[in-house]
C-alpha cells in the first residue's frame, strides 16, 4: 500500500534537493559585480525616502492594484472548478457564471472608465 506512494515522495526528495542546490551553490556561481544602484533599496520605481519609524504615506494605486489582483485573482478560481464540472451543472450553472462573470466585468469596466489601470 506505501509503494503507491513512492513517487510522490521521491519527487518531493528530489525538489527539496534542487532547493537546497540551488540556494548553496548560487553564493558560488553568480555574478559579483556590486554597485550602488544594486545595493540601494528598491520601491517598484520610487525613489526611496527617509520616512519616520511609525511609517509613511503611500499612494493609493499600489493598494488599488493589488485589489484588482485579488478581484480577478478569485475569479480565476472560481472559473476553474465551473469548467471542469461544466456538464453536470447544466444551464444553472451556465447562468450562474454568466452573471458572476457579468458582475466582475462591469468591475473592470469601472475601474478602467475611472482610470485605476493607468500608471502616470
Amino acid at each position: 500500500m506505501l509503494s503507491t506512494y513512492v513517487p510522490i515522495v521521491g519527487l518531493f526528495v528530489l525538489a527539496a534537493g534542487f532547493a537546497v542546490f540551488s540556494v548553496a551553490v548560487a553564493p558560488y556561481v553568480g555574478p559579483r559585480r556590486y554597485n550602488r544602484a544594486k545595493l540601494a533599496a528598491y520601491e517598484c520605481g520610487i525613489e526611496p525616502v527617509d520616512q519616520p519609524l511609525t511609517g509613511g504615506r503611500f499612494p493609493v494605486k499600489y493598494y488599488l492594484t493589488a485589489m484588482l489582483f485579488i478581484v480577478f485573482d478569485i475569479e480565476i478560481v472560481f472559473l476553474y472548478p465551473w469548467a471542469v464540472a461544466n456538464d453536470a451543472l447544466g444551464v444553472w450553472g451556465l447562468v450562474a457564471m454568466v452573471v458572476f462573470i457579468g458582475t466582475v466585468f462591469l468591475a473592470f469596466a469601472y475601474e478602467w472608465r475611472r482610470g485605476g489601470l493607468e500608471w502616470d
